[in-house]
């Protein structure tokens, strides 16, 4: 590998970036994530960061590499992208004092949340032998202050809110699941942050699944399952994001059944978060299984557009931006299935307006977003939406576009329509055009109808949801 100086990469630019994700992300993070980085290269407008494991590394590319990118464009624009290798050959940096004494560290000391600061004094992170932190950082901006709550995930929120502010057991586990990007990791952060700023003195762990395994894997390797068990089995409430990440994995799953098992009869809170219902969960064995079923399971439903529309005026109202009423429709028209991107998605317009210059307009909207509607474009045609309509309610595909109007052809036909309509961004013409050339009128009447029938029968939603969950997924 090339020195630092015979790098490319300038280390004042390095050290305000530096300076910003410390500032950002607290002392915390800070030492534990990005202290530990050493940057390697600068070439064609990419850097490439040195850590020194491999699990820093997938730690750090999934939560902060584009944070880092983002800072270091700033400084230098020429730099389009970041990425991260591993370098064994040097050691991994220890969370330590010189001495060798283990310091119990506040996470995020200098982060806020909207309801009550977090008291960095008294709130402590467990950590394993060696001062390998337990917790996984929490983001700050997930509070239950700043999460919009609607018809589709009122009763997780509910859930959320019931766990945070008990002190006794609530729900043992609460199972939170629902697809990608609808809020499941926004209320776990909440519950946590809720849990240290009411309770200082719980202990409190958040952790992925995967770090789990590898906190595991760590302990078997070092032969130090002992500290591991004591670890996990002393807190006061555990939550694992993303539990599908174990399917498949026994001999995680075997030790992830005891210590629930471990905690639960010392009536220690456990909190779960899936992108599927326990129930749903491939390769997990049943006895987990139904110990993850045995408590609360509260789905978070595909956001309406009128949820999308209020998380749009709430990020709108975070970024001290007013954003016309056209273009927030338009985003929440077009953007159906990932809250992330279109809180993106708008960030991404505020930005350009506000470097750039220009008006936030409808028109602004289309042209620079479209590369993220073309993408969505590509990930569900038409197509797909009748052939896996059709397979549902069993008629045939041709169907979709013959002239019958039996109620058995009729209604599926319809929720084609509707389905084209909430999950493409297809014009009404286009969508009547794939349907044997019907107009947009009948388009617009079969929406109309699915929407009607879905508050009247409670069957039909459920059919309804189901091919929107499998179409988004």
């Amino acid at each position: 590998m090339k020195s630092f100086e015979e790098s490319a990469v300038d280390q004042a630019e390095w050290d305000r970036v530096k300076t910003r994700l410390k500032q950002e992300f607290g002392d915390s993070v800070f030492k534990s994530w990005v202290s530990p980085i050493t940057p390697a290269s600068l070439r064609n407008g990419e850097v490439e960061l040195s850590v020194p494991t491999r699990f820093m590394k997938d730690w750090i590319s999934t939560h902060y590499a584009e944070r880092i990118r983002a800072l270091w464009n700033g400084e230098n624009p020429s730099v389009r992208k970041v990425t991260l290798k591993v370098d064994s050959a040097r050691p991994a940096e220890k969370s330590v004092t010189q001495s060798g004494e283990k310091q119990a560290r506040a996470p995020h000391a200098s982060q806020r949340t909207a309801s009550a600061p977090v008291r960095a004094a008294s709130v402590t992170a467990p950590v394993f032998a060696g001062g390998v932190e337990l917790s996984a950082p929490l983001d700050p901006r997930y509070n239950f202050d700043n999460f919009v709550v609607g018809k589709p995930n009122e009763f997780a929120y509910a859930a959320a809110k019931r766990v945070a502010e008990s002190d006794q057991v609530s729900f043992n586990p609460l199972f939170l699941y629902g697809g990608v990007g609808l809020g499941k990791t926004h209320l776990m952060h909440a519950i946590a942050h809720e849990i240290r700023n009411r309770t200082p003195h719980r202990k409190v762990v958040y952790l992925s699944a995967e770090k789990f395994m590898y906190s595991f894997v760590r302990a078997l390797r070092n032969q130090d399952m002992v500290s591991f068990k004591e670890q996990f089995r002393s807190v006061d409430v555990l939550m694992i994001d993303d539990v599908q990440f174990i399917s498949g994995k026994d001999s995680t799953q075997e030790e992830f059944f005891h210590t629930f098992n471990a905690l639960v009869d010392q009536g220690r809170q456990i909190v779960l978060s899936a992108d599927k219902s326990p129930s749903n969960l491939e390769e997990i064995g049943d006895r987990l299984r139904s110990r993850l079923s045995s408590g609360l399971v509260a789905d978070l439903h595909p956001t309406t557009f009128e949820l999308r529309l209020g998380i749009l005026d709430a990020k709108a109202e975070q970024l001290g931006v007013a954003v016309p009423q056209k273009v927030k429709e338009f985003l929440a028209h077009k953007i159906t299935s990932n809250v992330r991107e279109l809180e993106g998605a708008l960030t991404r317009l505020v930005a350009h307006v506000q470097l750039v210059g220009g008006q936030l307009t409808l028109e602004a909207a289309q042209d620079l977003l479209q590369d993220l509607l073309r993408a969505h474009d590509r990930r569900l045609t038409m197509e797909e939406i009748q052939k896996r309509v059709a397979e549902h309610f069993k008629i045939r595909i041709s169907d979709m576009s013959s002239a019958r109007r039996s109620r058995a052809v009729a209604r599926p036909r319809q929720v084609a329509m509707y389905l084209s309509k909430q999950l493409t961004s297809r014009s009404l013409p286009e969508i009547g055009r794939a349907f044997g050339g019907r107009d947009h009128t009948t388009v617009m009447h079969a929406v109309k109808k699915v929407e009607e029938l879905v508050k009247l029968d409670t069957n039909f939603a459920e059919d309804v949801e189901l091919l929107t969950r499998m179409l988004e997924s």
